[in-house]
């Protein structure tokens, strides 16, 4: 298929974080006897792919606005630690090659609702970031996902960009952009509509390499 970029979503299309993440999230929690519950992977796989304080709504709604947001904070700070300690392999299978491979012929993205520093984890975690040419997320620019698409599509000066993204959010982000959507059906949702569905990660090299 014919693109001049690929665009691609992080979590629950390409690695799966939500077990380390609920992990470093309860750590903070128990530090909160106001806050009687904690998160699962499979909670946490039903609010990620939205900007940090809209989960931090979802998730702590009886909360003041100010300490939410604090807390949506500091759960992401004890994130980043345990992320980057962590030595497991989360990535979903066949991303490493087909990144690898797929960058010798088509520019490669990232745009996602994740905070600052979080892309910037995930190429120093799995080493690639010489195969990625730009990104951007919400915690840069304080913008939600479609309009972040439309920027990185625009300053890269993007023609025929596709986006690759696991949830419907994801979908209705990329129509906002103008951009052609690839749903990464193995990941955390469904979509209404795609123009692509892929059943694992690599498929994208036989659809654009």
């Amino acid at each position: 298929m014919n693109t001049d970029g690929i665009i691609l979503d992080i979590d629950g299309t390409l690695w799966n974080s939500t077990p380390i993440v609920a992990k470093a999230w309860n750590e903070i929690l128990e530090t909160r006897s106001d806050i009687p519950f904690r998160f699962t992977a499979e909670q946490l796989a039903g609010l990620f792919g939205r900007p940090l304080p809209v989960i931090a709504d979802m998730a702590f709604p009886f909360l003041p606005e100010a300490d939410r947001y604090a807390l949506i904070d500091e759960c992401c700070r004890r994130e980043h630690e345990l992320l980057r300690a962590s030595s497991e392999d989360i990535l979903y299978p066949g991303v490493d090659r087909t990144i690898r491979t797929l960058s010798r012929s088509v520019p490669l993205f990232i745009v996602s609702n994740c905070q600052c520093g979080y892309i910037e984890l995930f190429l120093e975690k799995t080493g690639l970031g010489a195969f990625i040419t730009d990104s951007e997320c919400a915690g840069n620019t304080g913008l939600p996902k479609g309009p972040n698409i439309r920027m990185t599509a625009e300053r890269n000066h993007l023609s025929r960009p596709v986006y690759v993204g696991d949830i419907d959010g994801d979908r209705i982000a990329a129509e906002e952009a103008d951009v052609r959507f690839c749903h990464a059906s193995y990941g955390f949702g469904a979509a209404a509509r795609a123009d692509w569905v892929i059943r694992r990660f690599d498929e994208l090299l036989e659809l654009f390499a």
